[in-house]
């Protein structure tokens, strides 16, 4: 019997001697968890060892206790301070990796800027939506029957000269101004009805500092009963005032388009000079006719501006071309 505790007393001592240094030489905390399954689990070392206390007599079992629970609680003491060591060490080694180093320049993302033309789109937008009206939009490639023909243009008419044309080999077109989205906008919807229609068109044009062959117009609808020319011009006014301020004057003078009767010309009086902004008039009677209104019982307005006119005009934008080169030195300054 005295053999076995001797035995049992060495090969306690040897596993504490054997297992602190191994948990000491531990670098990480997959490999301090293999130890202590290897040395505390239910089937490590220590129970290995303890299985031999049933040799023992009853007299010895309370020292091999002893010393076995003081070896247990040093290796536990072992393996608690390493894994706190090596937790300290991992979230050290992530705060090196992830940590902003405030005294180094930061890296330069200019801010992003909205084109002057969509600006001016944008603005023309929300003071025609705050009247009530609603965007409208339609197809750039047209049929000559909504791009002519619809708005009191047919094929011989000499007013047709006055829009250079980029005609498609199957007939259809280039849309040379948004009108041909309210006569497709009338056809599906009954009066009253109040659009803008935004958006870009063709026209066969010489570029130069105030003409492009792409450009983006901007029209205004209102079919309603009882709507006069008064309506035209006090709306024109209000949108202007809000566009430039309530300083400006507007006036109208006598022109000719085929889809409206009477025509005017839109001028503004802008920092002392009077500029011109954009056509306008009443519907005529026979585009009403042509979308199934009963020019009898309703009457309407219409108006288009040039997009680019505004902007070159609020900005003081020397040429159009400016706004199409995307040119930095140019944008930047907006």
């Amino acid at each position: 019997m005295t053999t076995s505790l001797n035995e049992l007393e060495t090969q306690l001592v040897a596993l504490k001697q054997e297992a602190t240094p191994a948990i000491a030489k531990t670098d990480t905390l997959d490999q301090l968890e293999q130890l202590r399954v290897n040395y505390l689990g239910k089937k490590g070392q220590l129970s290995q060892i303890l299985r031999g206390m049933g040799k023992l007599s009853p007299e010895d079992r309370p020292r091999i206790g002893a010393l076995a629970n003081e070896v247990k609680e040093a290796l536990q003491q072992s393996l608690d301070n390493k894994r706190q060591e090596l937790q300290a060490a991992q979230i050290q080694a992530k705060l090196a990796a992830e940590t902003l180093d405030v005294t180094m320049p930061g890296v330069y993302k200019p801010q992003g800027r909205i084109h002057p033309l969509n600006s001016i789109i944008d603005q023309v937008l929300d003071i025609f939506v705050g009247l009530g009206y609603t965007v409208a939009t339609g197809p750039e490639m047209e049929t000559d029957y909504y791009n002519f023909e619809a708005l009191n243009t047919p094929q011989d008419h000499p007013a047709r000269d006055m829009q250079d044309t980029f005609y498609l080999p199957d007939g259809n077109l280039l849309r040379t101004h948004t009108s041909s989205v309210q006569i497709r906008y009338m056809e599906n919807n009954e009066p009253p009805i109040r659009i803008i229609a935004p958006g870009r068109v063709y026209r066969r044009d010489t570029v130069d500092a105030t003409h492009s062959a792409v450009f983006h117009q901007i029209e205004i609808l209102a079919v309603d009963e009882d709507i006069t020319f008064g309506d035209l011009k006090g709306t024109l006014k209000v949108f202007f005032q809000e566009l430039f301020g309530e300083d400006v004057d507007v006036r109208l003078r006598a022109s000719y388009f085929p889809f409206t009767e009477p025509s005017a010309e839109i001028d503004v009086k802008w920092r002392g000079k009077w500029l011109e902004m954009g056509g306008c008039g009443m519907v005529d009677p026979n585009v009403l006719k042509t979308v199934g209104y009963d020019p009898e019982i309703y009457t309407g307005f219409a108006a288009g501006f040039g997009a680019e006119r505004f902007a070159l005009v609020m900005h003081q934008i020397d040429d159009i071309r400016r706004l199409y080169t995307s040119d930095l030195r140019f944008l930047q300054q907006f």
